[in-house]
């Protein structure tokens, strides 16, 4: 779920040689145009991505994996990741948690206003499913020559909160191995109220 590209490109402007992946063409699209040919860019699904061989490390962030609304989906998705890790090779990933989903954006209704965009992003979390629905309108001026004119875009996304003992069984039934999991807020352990948690597993000589 690489995105537009910022964060491939950090991690290329780091010295990394690097591979993005994302199922979006609008996605990739914008990162090509921000491209100068350093990375590589792939629209493939992340149950089913294929690489031309293993890498050092994948990295998966900005909440990718509660995309995956199926068990067996995370579990083929890290399947996957342990296939193309070298061998002891780092998954670092994140995600959001039931705790965020549930207590601090479920049912609610936020909204911002930018100069140049705005946007109303409204909540509905069902506790039962573990399912998070946002809707979300955005207004964007396109044209500077006319600053009150506001092209508006509409999205629906469903994501799933999971739980730290969740991913850790994901992780393990994928042949990886669990290293450790942080607070993504403090880096500190994580706690019954962490909102999003980055884990870092390891390629198990498959």
């Amino acid at each position: 779920g690489c995105g537009t590209g910022k964060m491939t490109r950090l991690l290329a402007d780091a010295g990394y040689d690097m591979i993005g992946i994302d199922n979006s063409f609008d996605m990739l699209d914008m990162a090509l145009e921000r491209e100068d040919g350093r990375i590589l860019y792939l629209m493939q699904d992340m149950r089913e991505f294929e690489l031309y061989g293993t890498v050092r490390a994948i990295v998966c962030i900005c909440d990718s994996i509660n995309y995956l609304l199926e068990d067996e989906d995370v579990v083929t998705c890290f399947k996957l990741v342990n296939n193309y890790l070298d061998p002891k090779g780092i998954f670092f990933f994140d995600f959001n948690t039931n705790y965020k989903y549930e207590t601090i954006i479920g049912d609610r209704v936020i909204a911002e206003t930018r100069d140049d965009c705005s946007f109303i992003w409204e909540n509905f979390y069902d506790p039962e499913e573990m399912m998070n629905e946002y809707d979300l309108t955005v207004f964007v001026r396109e044209n500077e020559e006319e600053p009150d004119t506001f092209r508006r875009f509409q999205e629906t996304h469903f994501q799933r909160g999971y739980t730290l003992e969740e991913m850790r069984g994901f992780i393990e039934e994928a042949g990886l191995v669990f290293l450790k999991a942080y607070d993504a807020d403090t880096l500190e352990e994580v706690t019954p109220q962490s909102q999003r948690i980055y884990c870092v597993a390891q390629e198990s000589m498959k």
